[in-house]
């Protein structure tokens, strides 16, 4: 049985996704909303997402059925105190949260004595971009939604929770949190730290003439895309999470170490196992067929400068019914063969594409 009614405390990027989610997959359920934002408020109800909105938590909540926390990971708990109040004046209210860390939010429950209502969420999608304006109603699509409920979470509470998350279309996935901060730190939270130690870095190592800024393309921007995000997200992060960052950074110092000495030693085969590893790794995550990294269906093909090419491109796709996922020019081919890149929908609109444009006598590489 799916909640008649679901609070939001929070609408940004990811609490946003989430109420578009419901609202096209559950029209009938009402949706209210809380959120300092005016602007934001005010949009999700120009958009029909929300049905009641607020600036702040209120007495309106208490007929919800679930409650979802969407605040930045360290302010989410000071509305514990409020669902504690909300709680005993309804006993089958549901809570979670879509923090990507859990022990504080955990503990704090504990603390409030809110275990029974409490079911700890994360779902693994999003941007670096943050706000309302960029949530989308298919965000959820196909993401692991990892879900952390309490030791006093009652069986059914969480089965009924878990449906409802894969009636959204996620992948719910059962954790105990303190497996899921030290999961998340290491796939999530280590890597943004990287990337935006190598931003730093290049930034510091550049001339005057920014020529390491103006060449950057390619790899680089593959690798530090995420530092992107929002600071004051990934400041509450490091602060939430601290102890798991530390001892994962200590740990891939000393993995960069091991790094730096096989180079040092020069041993080509080594060296070459050392790739080889990490790519075949790599390579497994699209073998998974229901994982959050999806398979990449994508041609490289050379084209000639010349006004209306792209067009001529698209329009022979689009006139064999053949949907473009993105497409874009190659500007640094360091790594890449032909200077336009298509990815497509589906492994075989791709495999059509490839066969209709060297038809064309176009040159296309696949990858």
């Amino acid at each position: 049985m799916y909640p008649l009614k679901i609070g939001f405390v929070g609408l940004g990027h990811i609490g946003g996704s989430i109420a578009k989610t419901i609202r096209r997959l559950h029209p009938d359920i009402e949706i209210t909303a809380c959120d300092p934002s005016e602007n934001t408020i005010r949009q999700a109800l120009e958009d029909n997402i929300i049905h009641n909105g607020f600036s702040h938590l209120n007495e309106a909540f208490l007929s919800c059925d679930y409650i979802y926390l969407c605040a930045p990971v360290l302010i989410n708990t000071d509305y514990l105190p409020q669902m504690k109040e909300f709680c005993e004046k309804k006993p089958n209210l549901l809570i979670t949260d879509v923090g990507s860390v859990k022990t504080g939010i955990h503990e704090a429950v504990t603390r409030c004595g809110l275990e029974s209502n409490f079911i700890g969420g994360h779902p693994m999608c999003g941007t670096e971009h943050t706000g309302y304006e960029y949530s989308t109603p298919y965000m959820l699509e196909n993401a692991y939604y990892l879900l952390t409920p309490t030791s006093a979470a009652l069986p059914e509470k969480i089965r009924e929770f878990e449906s409802f998350t894969s009636s959204l279309g996620a992948l719910p996935l059962v954790l105990d949190y303190k497996k899921h901060d030290f999961s998340v730190g290491s796939i999530s939270h280590l890597p943004h730290v990287i990337s935006a130690t190598l931003v730093n870095l290049v930034k510091d190592l550049d001339d005057s003439q920014e020529t390491l800024k103006t060449i950057a393309a390619g790899g680089f921007k593959d690798i530090t895309r995420i530092s992107s995000s929002s600071p004051l997200m990934w400041e509450n992060i490091c602060i939430a999470n601290r102890d798991q960052i530390l001892e994962l950074v200590d740990t891939y110092i000393a993995a960069l170490q091991k790094s730096r000495d096989k180079i040092a030693a020069g041993n080509g085969s080594d060296i070459y196992s050392f790739f080889e590893s990490a790519k075949d790794y790599r390579d497994s995550f699209q073998v998974s067929s229901s994982g959050a990294i999806k398979p990449v269906y994508q041609l490289f093909c050379d084209l000639i400068d010349e006004a209306g090419g792209i067009a001529t491109i698209a329009t022979i796709l689009s006139a064999n019914n053949i949907s473009i996922k993105n497409i874009g020019i190659v500007h640094n081919r360091e790594f890449e063969q032909g200077v336009l890149h298509i990815e497509f929908y589906e492994q075989e609109a791709c495999r059509h594409g490839v066969e209709l444009l060297k038809k064309y006598h176009y040159t296309v590489y696949e990858r």
